[in-house]
């Protein structure tokens, strides 16, 4: 099992969780604003990002006010925050590899903070590029089996044939679709057509390798994953390390 499928459907049952108390409202609506902003436009077929950000909206049940404020924003037709889009890098329990992506408009407080929590939960903050090329960019698509009447053979054929670099069934419960990011679309509208719902729709970080967990580090990088995502600043959390079933 690659790993890449359960980190991410563990954040995505979270986020659920954090919209239903309106807790990733302002994640999402600054995620948009940036969007727009670094896009030059609020048109979600030239811009993937600002696509991928509306598609957060509407799974968080994202008021379309919020929505539209948040794009007026990045327009420049509101006054706004200037956030300055930064990685931090470093190692969590059993020295996994954890890549932290914030959006601040303070990165002297936001560090001091990001640092603070990795040494408070069992890792520690490491300097630029200490990790990240054990990552790359990718598109993940994740699709529960009982979702699709589809057999593991035809659903793999028209991926590939959408443009999917990857395709892998190992987990018992879920397929997993690995694209380039310039493929996700792609692939993510063929599944549309076929009305083939995803658990997980994102471009990600994706490890070459994973580490597996055991005992205590399981929950202990979970906390430490979980108080990151927490943080305000914080937009996505990535990791190597792979959580067995009963990490779940």
């Amino acid at each position: 099992m690659s790993g890449h499928s359960k980190w991410a459907n563990i954040k995505h049952k979270k986020s659920k969780m954090d919209a239903q108390r309106g807790k990733i409202f302002t994640k999402v609506a600054r995620e948009i604003t940036v969007a727009v902003r670094s896009g030059g436009n609020a048109d979600p077929t030239g811009n993937m990002r600002l696509k991928l950000a509306l598609q957060k909206a509407k799974e968080a049940n994202l008021p379309n006010d919020n929505v539209q404020r948040a794009i007026q924003k990045g327009l420049g037709a509101a006054e706004g925050v200037n956030y300055e889009e930064l990685t931090y890098e470093g190692y969590g329990p059993a020295g996994v590899a954890i890549m932290v992506e914030a959006m601040t408009d303070n990165r002297n407080r936001t560090a001091g903070e990001i640092r603070h929590l990795f040494s408070k939960y069992g890792g520690n903050l490491g300097e630029t590029g200490c990790v990240n090329w054990m990552f790359a960019k990718k598109g993940l698509l994740v699709i529960e089996k009982t979702a699709t009447r589809l057999t593991e053979e035809d659903l793999m054929l028209l991926a590939l044939e959408a443009g999917a670099e990857d395709f892998k069934a190992d987990d018992e419960d879920s397929y997993e679709i690995i694209t380039a990011p310039e493929d996700f679309t792609a692939v993510q509208d063929m599944l549309a057509e076929h009305k083939i719902p995803t658990a997980v729709a994102e471009i990600s970080m994706l490890p070459q390798n994973t580490i597996d967990l055991q005992g205590d580090d399981i929950s202990k990088t979970l906390k430490l994953m979980e108080m990151l995502e927490d943080h305000d600043d914080v937009q996505e959390v990535y990791t190597n390390a792979d959580f067995p079933d009963e990490g779940e």
